[in-house]
Parts: structure tokens; sequence; C-alpha cells
């Protein structure tokens, strides 16, 4: 079926007004790339939620981050987004401003070179992402471990997703009629990572890939299954999702890590939707070196929390497109590609 069948085919089936949240940032940014909001009928309303992970990075590890590279004099090893995300007063960039060397890496295994190449020097490797990209980073962990470096530290902010759902359905904020399930973190967890939110909140649920076609095949789906209400969790993205996801990348992550609580930006503190480092990898988890509580302060007129949570839109916020762009962001939401109010202004403002 061509993009034009699946837009007719969810005007036929479409009676009510329908809330769908999309949780992938990926989602988010190619919802807005190819207008698709502008071509479903008008009672279907496309929310954002907080599915970029560099987004629900709190103020408080960024503020952490720094304290270590100013304090303890760290090198800092992170991926490209992170380094512009806000914390209290400051970012990653300001420390590079300063001095201060932060050195943004493609690959984790990266790190392992710099800190061979630079044995005086003390390093933290931050660890950021959805259960995605967790697997690379236990794989750089075990190899560090292996090779016995001494210099090279880990921070983990990795975060997983189910339970950042079960967070926002919990609230209550918003009503949801259903959900498009995260294409890449399915590659990773399945289907079966899905049954447990599925179960408890019998809500239509469809797993579906990226492109403009395949995510209207996947709304199309959706709608069709509130419309006859009988909720199903569907895998609309077999060719690269399979039922138990990726068994080798599972074994790889919770043999270095396991579930802890994590620090949500907009949602707060969430149980078990961390990743923590095991006891055999203790000795290079820099929050056990350095358990050093920070007290953050947030900026009352940022509004990227409640945008996460898909309860504002980022027009509602009184920075957006004003102070805050993607050249001078004020909140995370406008740093990463993934981030709703970046997307928005990207794509949104056509």
């Amino acid at each position: 079926m061509k993009v034009i069948d699946f837009v007719e085919g969810i005007k036929k089936i479409s009676k009510k007004k329908i809330n769908i949240m999309e949780f992938c940032g990926t989602h988010t940014h190619e919802i807005f790339r190819y207008g698709i909001r502008d071509i479903l009928p008008e009672n279907i309303n496309l929310l954002s939620g907080p599915g970029c992970p560099v987004c629900v990075t709190s103020e408080e590890d960024i503020d952490y981050i720094i304290f270590l590279s100013e304090k303890y004099n760290f090198g800092i090893i992170t991926f490209g987004d992170l380094i512009n995300v806000p914390g209290s007063s400051e970012s990653l960039n300001h420390l590079r401003a300063k001095g201060k060397e932060v050195i943004v890496v493609y690959s984790p295994l990266e790190a392992i070179n710099i800190a061979k190449g630079n044995k005086d020097k003390n390093y933290v490797l931050i660890g950021i992402g959805f259960e995605t990209t967790a697997p690379n980073l236990a794989y750089t962990l075990i190899k560090i471990k292996e090779e016995n470096i001494k210099n090279l530290y880990f921070l983990s902010l990795h975060k997983l997703t189910p339970p950042a759902m079960k967070a926002i359905l919990d609230r209550g904020e918003i009503r949801l009629d259903g959900i498009i399930g995260p294409g890449h973190v399915s590659t990773i967890i399945g289907r079966r990572g899905w049954e447990d939110v599925f179960n408890r909140y019998n809500i239509p649920f469809v797993i579906m890939g990226f492109k403009p076609e395949e995510i209207l095949y996947g709304i199309y789906l959706l709608v069709m299954n509130i419309e006859n209400g009988k909720p199903s969790l569907i895998n609309a993205y077999k060719k690269s999702v399979k039922e138990e996801g990726n068994e080798k990348a599972l074994e790889i992550m919770y043999k270095v890590f396991k579930k802890g609580s994590a620090h949500w930006r907009g949602l707060g503190i969430i149980e078990e939707s961390g990743l923590i480092l095991r006891d055999e990898f203790e000795d290079l988890d820099i929050k056990r070196i350095y358990p050093m509580k920070i007290e953050s302060k947030k900026n009352p007129l940022c509004k990227c929390g409640e945008v996460l949570r898909g309860v504002l839109k980022p027009i509602d916020c009184p920075l957006y497109g004003k102070v805050c762009t993607p050249e001078t962001p004020k909140g995370p939401c406008m740093v990463s590609s993934e981030g709703t109010c970046s997307a928005y202004y990207i794509y949104g403002r056509r």
C-alpha cells in the first residue's frame, strides 16, 4: 500500500478523538520531518514522549560531571549531543571553553585508546542512552577490565524505556488511547519487552519502523485497534524486531549492568528505570569513588519536563523560539536532534 492509501484508510476507520504518544525521539523527528501530523485527520492528536535520552538527562547529572572535571580534573569522554545539555548554570561545552578536557567520541571503544595514550590523566566515560546503546557500553567496560586500564572510570546515565512509560501512565496527566512503540529499543528487548506495560494498562500498542509508510501503517493498525475496542500489542516492524529481541545484546548488557533507580528530567526518580554497574565492575564506577550529592537549580521558565510528559507542546513554553533555539538552547529538548522542541522548531515552523 502507498502512503496515501494508509491516510485514506485511517480517515475511513477513525471516528473519535484520540491521543497517541510516540515514545521514541527518532519517531518524533521523522513524524515532523515528513509532515505526518499535517496529513492525519484532526481528531488524531499525536503527542511526543520522553524518548530522547539526552533530553531526559537531569540537571543533577550534568552538574555532577562538571563537578568531577572542575574539582578533580577528570577528562570527560562523551557522545556529542550531551555537551550542550544545560545543568543548573553550565554545560559541558562551557567546560571546554574554560580549557577543561571534554572529548567527543563516536564509539565508546575510543575511550580505551584515549586512556592508554594519556596514563597520567584520569578519565570518565559517560554512558548515556536507552537499551539500544547500553550493550555497546557494556562491551566496552568488559574490554576495560580485560586490559586492566586503571585511569578510565565510568558514569552510567543509561535508562530503561518501559518504566518511563509506566510512570507517565501512572501520573494520569494526559489520556492516552494508543502508544507508538519505539522501533530501535524494540530491536533489543523485542515485542516481549513490552508485555508488562501492555498487560498492566491494556492500551493499544504498535511497534513500528521509521519510514513514512511504516509510521502510517503502524498508526493505521493502532487506530483500527482503538476503534474496535480490542487492545493488542502488535509488532509492525518485523524485519528488525524479533519476539524475544536480541538475546546476545541483552546477555552482554546484563552481564555488566543491573537495574537501579534513575533520575529523569521531567519525571523525577523512577525505580528500576536505570542501569547501574554490577559489583564485579564497581572499581570502574565513579559514583562509588566520589558519591557526591549535587543540589541543582532548575530554570523555572523552561518547560522541557512538561513537553517530555506530553502535557505541553513546545510553543507553550515562554522560552521557545525566542531565547531558546537550536543555536542557543536553554533546555535539553532543544539540544538533541531527537528532542521535541528541536524537531518542532526545524520542521514544525514550515
